[in-house]
């Protein structure tokens, strides 16, 4: 035997209401049920952030160190290289007093030499 229904069109309309309830009422008992889970997952998510946001800093922090640590050393080689640029200038500055000092003796050894040799001849002279 065929069991036949007339379902007409309010009682189509009035079973889809139902089954749109049902899954509504479905959805929100599992969203409670999944309520504490999804807690503990927006906590971790939070945790991994500011684990993340830590790391960052630490990260900037380093680089920064290191930055200081290169213009540092940076300059203490251009006033290392100064010091020397430096100490070659006043060694060349010495240098060149030393050999004027030295010309200057000379030419007073000379000097002194040909007024000595002039004396003579003045006193052969007399």
């Amino acid at each position: 035997m065929k069991n036949k229904k007339d379902n007409d069109f309010s009682e189509r309309r009035s079973a889809a209401a139902e089954a749109k309830a049902a899954l509504l009422k479905s959805y929100r008992a599992a969203k409670e049920a999944a309520e504490p889970t999804r807690l503990a997952r927006e906590a971790e998510r939070k945790a991994i952030a500011a684990a993340r946001e830590e790391r960052q800093a630490e990260k900037e922090r380093l680089k920064r160190d290191e930055q200081t640590r290169i213009e540092v050393v940076a300059t203490e080689r251009q006033a290392a290289a100064d010091a020397a640029a430096k100490a070659e200038a006043e060694g060349r500055e010495k240098a060149e007093k030393d050999r004027v000092s030295r010309v200057i003796e000379d030419e007073a050894a000379r000097k002194a030499a040909r007024d000595e040799r002039y004396a003579n001849r003045k006193a052969r002279q007399k």
